[in-house]
Protein backbone atom coordinates (compact mmCIF):
# COMPACT_ATOMS: atom_id res chain seq x y z
CA UNK A 1 0.00 0.00 0.00
CA UNK A 2 2.85 2.36 0.77
CA UNK A 3 4.25 1.90 -2.73
CA UNK A 4 0.88 2.65 -4.30
CA UNK A 5 0.40 5.67 -2.05
CA UNK A 6 3.83 6.99 -2.97
CA UNK A 7 3.11 6.48 -6.66
CA UNK A 8 -0.19 8.33 -6.31
CA UNK A 9 1.57 11.27 -4.62
CA UNK A 10 4.16 11.45 -7.41
CA UNK A 11 1.50 11.34 -10.11
CA UNK A 12 -0.58 13.97 -8.31
CA UNK A 13 2.41 16.29 -7.95
CA UNK A 14 3.19 15.93 -11.66
CA UNK A 15 -0.40 16.77 -12.51
CA UNK A 16 -0.48 19.84 -10.28
CA UNK A 17 2.83 20.99 -11.79
CA UNK A 18 1.08 21.37 -15.14
CA UNK A 19 -0.86 24.45 -16.11
CA UNK A 20 -3.43 24.33 -18.90
CA UNK A 21 -3.12 27.48 -21.00
CA UNK A 22 -4.52 28.74 -24.27
CA UNK A 23 -2.25 30.38 -26.82
CA UNK A 24 -3.59 33.83 -25.97
CA UNK A 25 -2.86 33.24 -22.27
CA UNK A 26 0.68 32.19 -23.11
CA UNK A 27 1.13 35.30 -25.23
CA UNK A 28 -0.16 37.51 -22.42
CA UNK A 29 2.37 35.98 -20.02
CA UNK A 30 5.08 36.34 -22.66
CA UNK A 31 4.44 40.07 -23.12
CA UNK A 32 4.44 40.58 -19.37
CA UNK A 33 7.39 38.43 -18.29
CA UNK A 34 9.82 37.92 -21.16
CA UNK A 35 13.25 39.16 -20.13
CA UNK A 36 14.61 39.50 -23.66
CA UNK A 37 11.90 42.05 -24.45
CA UNK A 38 12.78 43.94 -21.29
CA UNK A 39 16.45 44.02 -22.26
CA UNK A 40 15.62 45.31 -25.74
CA UNK A 41 13.27 47.94 -24.29
CA UNK A 42 16.26 49.41 -22.46
CA UNK A 43 17.86 50.16 -25.83
CA UNK A 44 14.93 52.48 -26.59
CA UNK A 45 15.38 54.11 -23.19
CA UNK A 46 19.06 54.58 -23.93
CA UNK A 47 18.18 56.18 -27.26
CA UNK A 48 15.92 58.62 -25.39
CA UNK A 49 18.87 59.50 -23.18
CA UNK A 50 21.03 60.07 -26.28
CA UNK A 51 18.45 62.53 -27.62
CA UNK A 52 18.47 64.35 -24.31
CA UNK A 53 22.25 64.45 -24.34
CA UNK A 54 22.34 65.75 -27.92
CA UNK A 55 20.22 68.75 -26.90
CA UNK A 56 22.66 69.83 -24.20
CA UNK A 57 25.11 72.60 -25.07
CA UNK A 58 28.63 72.95 -23.81
CA UNK A 59 28.84 74.65 -20.41
CA UNK A 60 29.97 78.28 -20.31
CA UNK A 61 33.54 78.69 -19.15
CA UNK A 62 34.42 81.26 -16.49
CA UNK A 63 37.97 82.29 -15.66
CA UNK A 64 39.69 84.98 -13.67
CA UNK A 65 43.09 86.23 -12.75
CA UNK A 66 44.86 88.02 -9.93
CA UNK A 67 48.32 89.46 -9.64
CA UNK A 68 50.96 86.95 -8.68
CA UNK A 69 53.86 89.40 -8.20
CA UNK A 70 54.16 93.19 -8.39
CA UNK A 71 57.69 93.97 -9.60
CA UNK A 72 57.36 97.68 -8.89
CA UNK A 73 56.23 97.31 -5.29
CA UNK A 74 58.07 93.99 -4.97
CA UNK A 75 55.01 92.45 -3.45
CA UNK A 76 53.51 89.00 -4.08
CA UNK A 77 49.80 88.63 -4.71
CA UNK A 78 49.15 92.34 -4.86
CA UNK A 79 45.52 91.91 -5.84
CA UNK A 80 44.23 95.26 -4.73
CA UNK A 81 44.38 96.85 -8.19
CA UNK A 82 45.26 93.85 -10.41
CA UNK A 83 42.51 91.39 -11.11
CA UNK A 84 40.07 90.48 -13.85
CA UNK A 85 37.48 87.91 -14.97
CA UNK A 86 35.90 86.60 -18.16
CA UNK A 87 33.19 84.22 -19.26
CA UNK A 88 32.90 82.49 -22.67
CA UNK A 89 30.29 80.31 -24.39
CA UNK A 90 30.76 78.01 -27.37
CA UNK A 91 28.22 78.80 -30.12
CA UNK A 92 27.60 75.94 -32.56
CA UNK A 93 27.57 76.94 -36.20
CA UNK A 94 26.43 75.15 -39.35
CA UNK A 95 23.44 73.42 -37.72
CA UNK A 96 25.58 71.01 -35.70
CA UNK A 97 23.16 70.64 -32.81
CA UNK A 98 20.14 70.29 -35.08
CA UNK A 99 21.90 67.56 -37.08
CA UNK A 100 23.11 65.79 -33.95
CA UNK A 101 19.59 65.76 -32.48
CA UNK A 102 18.10 64.52 -35.76
CA UNK A 103 20.67 61.69 -35.84
CA UNK A 104 19.89 60.74 -32.23
CA UNK A 105 16.13 60.65 -32.99
CA UNK A 106 16.83 58.44 -35.99
CA UNK A 107 18.77 56.06 -33.73
CA UNK A 108 15.71 55.81 -31.52
CA UNK A 109 13.59 54.81 -34.53
CA UNK A 110 16.14 52.10 -35.30
CA UNK A 111 15.93 50.89 -31.70
CA UNK A 112 12.13 50.73 -31.97
CA UNK A 113 12.34 48.70 -35.18
CA UNK A 114 14.82 46.32 -33.56
CA UNK A 115 12.40 45.90 -30.67
CA UNK A 116 9.52 45.23 -33.08
CA UNK A 117 11.54 42.61 -34.92
CA UNK A 118 12.59 40.91 -31.69
CA UNK A 119 8.95 40.93 -30.58
CA UNK A 120 7.90 39.30 -33.87
CA UNK A 121 10.69 36.71 -33.65
CA UNK A 122 9.96 35.78 -30.05
CA UNK A 123 6.20 35.68 -30.66
CA UNK A 124 6.81 33.32 -33.57
CA UNK A 125 9.06 31.22 -31.36
CA UNK A 126 6.31 31.14 -28.74
CA UNK A 127 3.61 30.11 -31.23
CA UNK A 128 5.86 27.54 -32.89
CA UNK A 129 6.77 25.99 -29.54
CA UNK A 130 3.13 25.95 -28.50
CA UNK A 131 2.11 24.14 -31.71
CA UNK A 132 4.98 21.67 -31.35
CA UNK A 133 3.99 20.93 -27.77
CA UNK A 134 0.32 20.57 -28.68
CA UNK A 135 0.94 17.98 -31.41
CA UNK A 136 3.64 16.15 -29.46
CA UNK A 137 1.13 15.73 -26.63
CA UNK A 138 -1.39 14.32 -29.10
CA UNK A 139 1.26 11.94 -30.42
CA UNK A 140 2.13 10.90 -26.88
CA UNK A 141 -1.52 10.21 -26.03
CA UNK A 142 -1.93 8.16 -29.20
CA UNK A 143 1.27 6.21 -28.54
CA UNK A 144 0.30 5.53 -24.93
CA UNK A 145 -3.05 4.09 -26.03
CA UNK A 146 -1.36 1.73 -28.48
CA UNK A 147 1.34 0.89 -25.99
CA UNK A 148 -1.20 0.04 -23.29
CA UNK A 149 -2.99 -2.42 -25.55
CA UNK A 150 0.24 -3.97 -26.87
CA UNK A 151 1.70 -4.36 -23.38
CA UNK A 152 -1.43 -6.22 -22.25
CA UNK A 153 -1.24 -8.38 -25.34
CA UNK A 154 2.46 -9.09 -24.81
CA UNK A 155 1.83 -10.09 -21.19
CA UNK A 156 -0.84 -12.51 -22.29
CA UNK A 157 1.44 -13.99 -24.97
CA UNK A 158 4.26 -14.44 -22.46
CA UNK A 159 1.94 -16.51 -20.28
CA UNK A 160 0.81 -18.60 -23.24
CA UNK A 161 4.37 -18.92 -24.52
CA UNK A 162 5.50 -20.27 -21.15
CA UNK A 163 2.72 -22.87 -21.36
CA UNK A 164 3.72 -23.77 -24.90
CA UNK A 165 0.43 -22.61 -26.44
CA UNK A 166 2.07 -20.01 -28.73
CA UNK A 167 5.49 -19.92 -30.32
CA UNK A 168 8.38 -17.88 -28.96
CA UNK A 169 8.63 -16.25 -32.38
CA UNK A 170 5.18 -14.71 -31.93
CA UNK A 171 6.15 -13.39 -28.50
CA UNK A 172 9.34 -11.83 -29.91
CA UNK A 173 7.36 -10.24 -32.73
CA UNK A 174 5.06 -8.57 -30.23
CA UNK A 175 8.06 -7.60 -28.11
CA UNK A 176 9.54 -5.82 -31.14
CA UNK A 177 6.34 -3.83 -31.57
CA UNK A 178 6.39 -2.81 -27.90
CA UNK A 179 10.05 -1.77 -28.15
CA UNK A 180 9.26 0.39 -31.19
CA UNK A 181 6.35 2.02 -29.39
CA UNK A 182 8.53 2.67 -26.36
CA UNK A 183 11.16 4.24 -28.59
CA UNK A 184 8.48 6.48 -30.07
CA UNK A 185 7.33 7.40 -26.58
CA UNK A 186 10.86 8.22 -25.46
CA UNK A 187 11.51 10.45 -28.48
CA UNK A 188 8.17 12.23 -28.11
CA UNK A 189 8.66 12.70 -24.36
CA UNK A 190 12.09 14.19 -24.99
CA UNK A 191 10.58 16.65 -27.47
CA UNK A 192 7.86 17.57 -24.98
CA UNK A 193 10.43 18.33 -22.28
CA UNK A 194 12.39 20.56 -24.68
CA UNK A 195 9.32 22.50 -25.81
CA UNK A 196 8.06 22.88 -22.24
CA UNK A 197 11.43 24.30 -21.25
CA UNK A 198 11.35 26.72 -24.19
CA UNK A 199 7.88 27.96 -23.27
CA UNK A 200 8.93 28.44 -19.65
CA UNK A 201 11.77 30.72 -20.74
CA UNK A 202 9.53 32.67 -23.11
CA UNK A 203 6.56 33.10 -20.77
CA UNK A 204 8.32 33.25 -17.42
CA UNK A 205 5.96 30.54 -16.11
CA UNK A 206 7.73 27.94 -14.00
CA UNK A 207 5.07 25.22 -14.32
CA UNK A 208 4.82 22.89 -17.30
CA UNK A 209 2.36 24.27 -19.84
CA UNK A 210 -0.30 21.96 -21.27
CA UNK A 211 -1.75 23.51 -24.44
CA UNK A 212 -5.49 24.00 -24.79
CA UNK A 213 -6.05 24.55 -28.48
CA UNK A 214 -9.71 24.10 -29.50
CA UNK A 215 -9.29 26.20 -32.67
CA UNK A 216 -6.53 24.04 -34.16
CA UNK A 217 -8.66 22.50 -36.92
CA UNK A 218 -10.14 25.88 -37.89
CA UNK A 219 -6.68 27.39 -38.24
CA UNK A 220 -5.53 24.40 -40.27
CA UNK A 221 -8.40 24.98 -42.70
CA UNK A 222 -7.72 28.73 -42.98
CA UNK A 223 -6.43 30.31 -46.19
CA UNK A 224 -3.85 33.13 -46.22
CA UNK A 225 -5.13 36.62 -46.86
CA UNK A 226 -3.67 37.26 -50.29
CA UNK A 227 -1.64 35.40 -52.89
CA UNK A 228 2.13 35.13 -53.14
CA UNK A 229 2.59 38.57 -54.72
CA UNK A 230 0.28 40.24 -52.22
CA UNK A 231 2.12 38.61 -49.32
CA UNK A 232 5.47 39.85 -50.64
CA UNK A 233 4.07 43.37 -50.88
CA UNK A 234 2.73 43.23 -47.33
CA UNK A 235 6.05 41.91 -46.06
CA UNK A 236 7.94 44.84 -47.60
CA UNK A 237 5.49 47.24 -45.97
CA UNK A 238 5.43 45.67 -42.50
CA UNK A 239 8.52 43.57 -41.87
CA UNK A 240 10.44 45.40 -39.13
CA UNK A 241 13.80 43.93 -40.11
CA UNK A 242 13.48 45.23 -43.67
CA UNK A 243 12.11 48.56 -42.45
CA UNK A 244 15.15 48.80 -40.17
CA UNK A 245 17.50 48.66 -43.14
CA UNK A 246 15.44 51.22 -45.04
CA UNK A 247 15.59 53.48 -42.00
CA UNK A 248 19.31 52.84 -41.78
CA UNK A 249 19.76 54.59 -45.13
CA UNK A 250 18.13 57.74 -43.74
CA UNK A 251 20.13 57.32 -40.56
CA UNK A 252 23.38 57.18 -42.55
CA UNK A 253 22.41 60.31 -44.47
CA UNK A 254 21.70 62.17 -41.24
CA UNK A 255 25.04 61.03 -39.86
CA UNK A 256 26.79 62.25 -43.01
CA UNK A 257 25.02 65.61 -42.76
CA UNK A 258 26.11 65.91 -39.13
CA UNK A 259 29.70 65.07 -39.99
CA UNK A 260 29.73 67.70 -42.75
CA UNK A 261 28.44 70.33 -40.34
CA UNK A 262 31.34 69.57 -38.01
CA UNK A 263 33.66 71.11 -40.63
CA UNK A 264 32.02 74.51 -40.01
CA UNK A 265 34.05 76.46 -37.36
CA UNK A 266 32.27 77.25 -34.11
CA UNK A 267 32.28 80.61 -32.36
CA UNK A 268 33.53 81.30 -28.89
CA UNK A 269 31.72 84.39 -27.58
CA UNK A 270 32.43 85.93 -24.23
CA UNK A 271 32.79 88.99 -22.04
CA UNK A 272 35.67 90.03 -19.83
CA UNK A 273 36.28 92.54 -17.05
CA UNK A 274 39.68 94.00 -16.35
CA UNK A 275 40.31 96.16 -13.31
CA UNK A 276 43.50 97.99 -14.14
CA UNK A 277 45.65 96.38 -16.84
CA UNK A 278 43.65 97.44 -19.88
CA UNK A 279 43.35 100.68 -21.76
CA UNK A 280 40.69 101.84 -19.34
CA UNK A 281 40.12 101.20 -15.70
CA UNK A 282 37.43 98.64 -14.98
CA UNK A 283 36.95 98.04 -18.66
CA UNK A 284 34.46 95.48 -19.98
CA UNK A 285 35.45 93.73 -23.20
CA UNK A 286 33.58 91.62 -25.77
CA UNK A 287 35.52 88.61 -26.97
CA UNK A 288 34.94 86.55 -30.13
CA UNK A 289 37.05 83.57 -31.17
CA UNK A 290 36.83 81.26 -34.16
CA UNK A 291 39.16 78.53 -35.50
CA UNK A 292 40.81 79.36 -38.82
CA UNK A 293 39.33 76.99 -41.44
CA UNK A 294 42.63 76.34 -43.18
CA UNK A 295 41.57 72.74 -43.85
CA UNK A 296 38.56 70.50 -43.25
CA UNK A 297 39.27 68.93 -39.90
CA UNK A 298 36.52 66.30 -40.26
CA UNK A 299 37.17 65.27 -43.86
CA UNK A 300 37.87 61.60 -43.04
CA UNK A 301 34.65 61.12 -41.09
CA UNK A 302 32.65 62.77 -43.89
CA UNK A 303 34.13 60.36 -46.42
CA UNK A 304 33.45 57.41 -44.10
CA UNK A 305 29.83 58.55 -43.71
CA UNK A 306 29.46 58.55 -47.50
CA UNK A 307 30.55 54.92 -47.64
CA UNK A 308 28.06 54.12 -44.86
CA UNK A 309 25.22 55.48 -47.03
CA UNK A 310 26.17 53.23 -49.94
CA UNK A 311 26.63 50.29 -47.60
CA UNK A 312 23.17 50.82 -46.09
CA UNK A 313 21.59 51.04 -49.54
CA UNK A 314 23.23 47.78 -50.62
CA UNK A 315 22.15 46.08 -47.39
CA UNK A 316 18.56 47.23 -47.93
CA UNK A 317 18.59 45.88 -51.50
CA UNK A 318 19.83 42.53 -50.22
CA UNK A 319 17.22 42.42 -47.45
CA UNK A 320 14.47 43.17 -49.96
CA UNK A 321 15.53 40.31 -52.22
CA UNK A 322 15.99 37.96 -49.25
CA UNK A 323 12.59 38.83 -47.80
CA UNK A 324 10.74 38.36 -51.10
CA UNK A 325 12.37 34.98 -51.73
CA UNK A 326 11.70 33.77 -48.19
CA UNK A 327 8.03 34.75 -48.41
CA UNK A 328 7.82 32.92 -51.73
CA UNK A 329 9.50 29.79 -50.35
CA UNK A 330 7.46 29.65 -47.13
CA UNK A 331 4.19 30.31 -48.97
CA UNK A 332 4.88 27.51 -51.45
CA UNK A 333 5.87 25.17 -48.62
CA UNK A 334 2.63 25.96 -46.82
CA UNK A 335 0.64 25.42 -50.01
CA UNK A 336 2.19 21.99 -50.66
CA UNK A 337 1.55 20.92 -47.07
CA UNK A 338 -2.00 22.26 -47.14
CA UNK A 339 -2.83 20.46 -50.38
CA UNK A 340 -1.28 17.26 -49.08
CA UNK A 341 -3.35 17.33 -45.90
CA UNK A 342 -6.48 18.32 -47.83
CA UNK A 343 -6.27 15.01 -49.68
CA UNK A 344 -6.89 13.26 -46.37
CA UNK A 345 -10.58 13.74 -45.65
CA UNK A 346 -12.38 13.26 -42.36
CA UNK A 347 -14.00 10.20 -43.93
CA UNK A 348 -10.53 8.76 -44.55
CA UNK A 349 -9.61 9.25 -40.90
CA UNK A 350 -12.88 7.70 -39.77
CA UNK A 351 -12.29 4.74 -42.06
CA UNK A 352 -8.80 4.29 -40.63
CA UNK A 353 -10.14 4.24 -37.09
CA UNK A 354 -12.91 1.88 -38.12
CA UNK A 355 -10.41 -0.52 -39.68
CA UNK A 356 -8.17 -0.20 -36.59
CA UNK A 357 -11.03 -1.17 -34.27
CA UNK A 358 -12.00 -3.94 -36.64
CA UNK A 359 -8.49 -5.35 -36.63
CA UNK A 360 -8.45 -5.33 -32.83
CA UNK A 361 -11.76 -7.18 -32.63
CA UNK A 362 -10.85 -9.69 -35.33
CA UNK A 363 -7.50 -10.41 -33.73
CA UNK A 364 -9.15 -11.02 -30.38
CA UNK A 365 -11.51 -13.46 -32.10
CA UNK A 366 -8.63 -15.16 -33.89
CA UNK A 367 -9.88 -14.22 -37.36
CA UNK A 368 -6.50 -12.79 -38.47
CA UNK A 369 -2.95 -13.92 -37.89
CA UNK A 370 -0.40 -12.20 -35.65
CA UNK A 371 1.68 -11.24 -38.68
CA UNK A 372 -1.28 -9.49 -40.33
CA UNK A 373 -2.13 -7.78 -37.06
CA UNK A 374 1.39 -6.50 -36.27
CA UNK A 375 1.94 -5.35 -39.86
CA UNK A 376 -1.25 -3.32 -39.71
CA UNK A 377 -0.45 -1.93 -36.25
CA UNK A 378 2.99 -0.80 -37.39
CA UNK A 379 1.51 0.87 -40.47
CA UNK A 380 -1.21 2.48 -38.37
CA UNK A 381 1.36 3.75 -35.89
CA UNK A 382 3.45 5.42 -38.60
CA UNK A 383 0.41 6.90 -40.36
CA UNK A 384 -1.02 8.41 -37.20
CA UNK A 385 2.27 10.05 -36.26
CA UNK A 386 2.76 11.34 -39.81
CA UNK A 387 -0.67 12.99 -39.84
CA UNK A 388 0.14 14.82 -36.60
CA UNK A 389 3.45 15.92 -38.10
CA UNK A 390 1.69 17.11 -41.28
CA UNK A 391 -0.73 19.22 -39.26
CA UNK A 392 2.09 20.65 -37.18
CA UNK A 393 4.06 21.40 -40.36
CA UNK A 394 1.18 23.48 -41.75
CA UNK A 395 0.94 25.44 -38.50
CA UNK A 396 4.69 26.06 -38.52
CA UNK A 397 4.67 27.30 -42.13
CA UNK A 398 1.71 29.57 -41.43
CA UNK A 399 3.52 31.00 -38.42
CA UNK A 400 6.64 31.61 -40.50
CA UNK A 401 4.49 33.58 -42.94
CA UNK A 402 3.14 35.60 -40.03
CA UNK A 403 6.69 36.32 -38.92
CA UNK A 404 7.79 37.48 -42.36
CA UNK A 405 4.69 39.52 -43.25
CA UNK A 406 4.07 40.75 -39.69
CA UNK A 407 0.42 41.44 -40.27
CA UNK A 408 -2.76 39.37 -40.27
CA UNK A 409 -2.60 37.10 -43.29
CA UNK A 410 -5.08 34.37 -42.33
CA UNK A 411 -8.83 34.70 -42.16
Amino acid sequence: MNKFAGLFIVISSCMTAQQQMSLSECEEAFLKNNLQLLVEQYNINRADADILQAKIWELPQASGYINAYNPEGRKAFDIGQAKGAEITQLIYMGGKKKNEIAFAKSNKELARLQFSQLLADLRTQLHAGYYHLYYENLKLGHTNRQLGYMNDLLSAYKVQSAKGNVSLKEEVRLQSMVIQLNNDKTAISKNIIEFEQELKVLTGITEDIKPQFPDAEQILAAQPFGDETELQKKALENNADYQYYLKLIDNSKLYAQWQKSLNVPDLNVGAGWDQNSGTFKNEVNLMVGIPLPLWKSNKGNVEKAGFAIRQSQTSADFRKLDLETRVEAVYRTWKVQYEQLSMITSADLENTEQVYNGMLNNFRKGNISLIEFTDFMDSYRETALQIYDMKNGIMQSAEQLNQLVQTKIFY
